[in-house]
């Protein structure tokens, strides 16, 4: 079901069915969706047959950005009337039985002047369909029948309801063609009247809407259009609540605390604001579903999450922004991108539906009507890069670009997953078996040979999921929040986001057991739903490792090291290598720091991470941190989650280790270890030369380590000799345990470990 809301385990999962139905003959397949290109999927699957249900929703009127600028224009003018509200529904389907009675009634009305019947249908139902239908074999509207026969209070109710003067039937005649055959002098003057009136009007909305698109950035959110529709709609209705789609939670925020200091909205007795986003507390998110009490107007902000996921049943209007964030994977950058795109016609259409699912409705798309032409019909996403070999993608409906596979395929080999010719290691059946992304699956392994499992286990389900905090809505809420956080942040030593979540679930597993969940979710700002989901996750993980058994029965031996947050910032690099960045000193007029990456990208922390404050901190420069993933936002890069580390952990899990002469003659004495300003590739790259061997034959001689081809440190002969045998044993410890996972790790690689 639901079958158009893709992402690569549904695209995975049909291209698997679809090999296995040739030899399984008696398995049926259904693929179903309300909103889905079925034409595509039927073709996919060697055009198999499409069969159409019809379902009901109530009529909905729908406006374009020209038609909002247009009553905007003329403020005094009401908008709305009865029939825009129980009429003009353009997406409302004509059954087989419907068709087959206008059919019949044109024809009684032409040849036997019985209007009754072809009445009493289109005042029954006043939908754009049945008012502008026209007659299969002769192209007839009931326009037309009209016209001809002079009935001017029907061509007058015809045309108040939206009946369109320019329809030509078979043989090129308008209704005005009819009536003017008919010498019907007065119905031809009331049609000539019309038609000069709306091409008056469609130049006036021209000309508003190129002035309007001349001035404002129509990819950006216009929160002024918004506040003045938001007034229109009511000055002009009695009731019902207002459904507005943004893009994301920036700008759900910054509509909202504009209402909020509008003298015209920030009436609480008159209206109620509710913001509707998946980050936001569950309380919060409840509150749309509640009708306000009478005389109150409900307004919700929300992002596309009420597309098809709720129906609030007294939504009666709907603002359409036409946009949404969607995250995709940039392969030629290595990042994830986070942009605010143009909706598809079926993210439009579900949206439009979203005020008629329970009354007639009405739905504002701010975006005119060659935009709305010109939209995808579906929203396809880019599939992730975590895959295995070319010849399985391209069976899939939309196989990812080539450059995203080569990409895939470097980050399994380095991670030793796969070999150069990509089979799969023995390592790489064993990451295979967990159900998590490899490098989480590897820092898994590494934690279970350092006895530090349980926080892994935290960190392994959020990266396969979210963190559970939620978003306070008010000021003073989101002081209290950052505050919770500097709380959980100090347990493990501060200075990580990583170490936040996994402090936070710690905390909330130990109130759950005194049954002080509710208490610690309110004062921390923690999703319960969230935590206990993750809680879940963390059993099947756990029991998916035994099964394969890379841990023994009594789990407490593997978490001895699970409170040591140096062991825990070492797992932690495991995990997220080779997401490795280095905080560089703010330029003369810069007032932050920004990170930069292996690639030389260069990205800023995000004001959300608790990080954040270091990147005013000019003492900085040179720090290093790992993170999760880079993502591409409104014109910058920045990352979200990171945690500061020392570069240790670095040394020994890095893939590349290079030994050079140092830049300095002497090392001061305070230092064992300290970040250069010298660029890696400046050097030379190997320590077997003979003034390699020179530099090395001290133990006191100060070398400079280069890691990656890119970070360089500096440090004794002796220090880098200890870092190799050390490099060494932990490579033969996690191989040792990855061929014989039930056997313990021998003495002496324990020692080492």
């Amino acid at each position: 079901d639901e079958i158009h809301e893709r992402d690569r385990f549904s695209d995975f999962m049909l291209a698997i069915i679809r090999d296995a139905l040739p030899f399984c003959p008696h398995v049926r397949l259904i693929l179903m969706s309300a909103t889905m290109d079925s034409e595509r999927f039927s073709q996919y699957f060697g055009g198999c047959p499409v069969i159409q249900v019809p379902g009901f929703t109530y009529p909905v009127k729908t406006f374009y950005l020209e038609d909002v600028l247009s009553f905007l224009h003329s403020m005094e003018d009401n908008h709305l009337n009865p029939a825009d509200v129980s009429g003009n529904e353009e997406n409302v389907e004509l059954d087989e039985e419907c068709m087959s009675s206008l059919d019949e009634y044109l024809n009684l009305a032409l040849s036997y002047d019985e209007f009754d019947p072809l009445l009493e249908l289109i005042s029954s139902q006043p939908v754009e369909k049945i008012y502008n239908y026209q007659h299969p074999l002769t192209g007839v509207s009931p326009l037309m029948v009209f016209a001809g026969k002079g009935r001017v209070d029907d061509v007058c109710m015809l045309l108040s309801f939206g009946a369109d003067c320019s329809f030509e039937a078979k043989d090129g005649s308008t209704a005005l063609d009819w009536a003017e055959r008919e010498n019907q002098v007065e119905v031809s003057n009331i049609l000539k009247k019309h038609m000069h009136k709306n091409a008056f009007k469609s130049a006036d909305e021209q000309e508003l809407l190129d002035k309007y698109l001349a001035s404002v950035d129509p990819e950006l959110i216009d929160s002024v259009l918004i506040e003045r529709l938001l007034r229109k709609i009511c000055a002009d209705s009695v009731e019902g609540a207002i459904l507005v789609f943004l893009p994301g939670w920036d700008d759900i925020n910054r509509i909202r605390e504009k209402l909020l200091i509008c003298p015209y909205f920030c009436d609480s007795k008159r209206f109620i604001i509710l913001s509707l986003h998946s980050l936001i507390p569950s309380i919060e998110q409840k509150k749309v579903f509640k009708r306000p009490p009478t005389g109150v107007r409900k307004i919700i902000l929300s992002t596309n999450i009420a597309e098809t996921a709720i129906t609030i049943d007294d939504v009666v209007f709907v603002i359409d922004s036409g946009r949404m964030k969607e995250k995709s994977y940039d392969p030629y950058n290595n990042v994830s991108t986070l942009l605010s795109s143009w909706v598809s016609k079926a993210n439009a259409r579900q949206r439009e539906g979203r005020a008629g699912r329970c009354q007639p409705g009405i739905c504002y798309h701010l975006f005119s009507k060659t935009r709305a032409a010109a939209l995808p019909d579906h929203q396809v996403k880019l599939l992730d890069a975590n895959c295995k070999i070319m010849d399985f993608l391209e069976k899939t409906l939309d196989p990812p670009v080539p450059e995203a596979i080569r990409i895939a395929i470097v980050v399994l080999r380095d991670i030793g997953a796969l070999t150069h010719d990509e089979n799969l290691t023995e390592l790489g059946e064993k990451l295979g078996a967990l159900p998590v992304h490899p490098s989480v699956s590897k820092m898994l392994l590494f934690a279970i040979l350092m006895n530090c499992l349980d926080p892994a286990l935290t960190f392994a389900c959020v990266a396969d999921y979210r963190d559970p905090f939620v978003l306070p809505m008010a000021p003073e809420e989101r002081k209290k929040a950052a505050m919770a956080k500097a709380e959980l942040s100090s347990l493990y030593g501060g200075c990580s986001d990583q170490f936040i979540v996994i402090a936070a679930f710690d905390c909330w597993k130990r109130a759950k057991d005194k049954g002080l969940e509710n208490q610690f979710c309110s004062r921390f700002f923690v999703s319960s739903g969230t935590m206990n989901m993750l809680h879940g996750m963390r059993k099947q993980l756990e029991s998916e490792l035994l099964k394969n058994g890379f841990i023994p029965d009594d789990l407490s031996i593997c978490s001895l090291n699970a409170q040591d947050p140096g062991i825990l910032r070492a797992v932690l690099t495991a995990g997220t290598y080779p997401m490795v960045g280095r905080m560089l000193p703010p330029l003369k007029n810069a007032k932050r720091t920004v990170v930069e990456t292996a690639s030389r990208a260069k990205a800023s922390l995000h004001h959300h991470s608790s990080n954040f404050k270091l990147s005013f901190n000019r003492s900085i420069g040179g720090a290093l941190i790992m993170y999760d993933e880079i993502t591409r936002g409104e014109g910058r890069m920045y990352i979200k989650s990171c945690t500061v580390v020392g570069p240790y952990p670095l040394l020994l899990i890095a893939t590349e280790m290079a030994v050079a002469p140092s830049n300095d003659n002497e090392i001061e004495s305070d230092e064992d270890f300290e970040t250069s300003d010298s660029e890696g590739e400046d050097m030379e790259m190997t320590a077997s030369d003979k003034k390699g061997d020179k530099i090395m034959s001290s133990p006191e001689n100060t070398v400079s380590i280069v890691i990656d081809r890119w970070l360089t440190f500096e440090a004794t002969a002796l220090d880098v000799a200890q870092i190799y045998c050390l490099r060494e044993r932990l490579t033969a410890a996690i191989l040792f345990k990855f061929k014989s996972t039930t056997n313990p790790v021998r003495l002496s690689l324990g020692y080492q470990l």
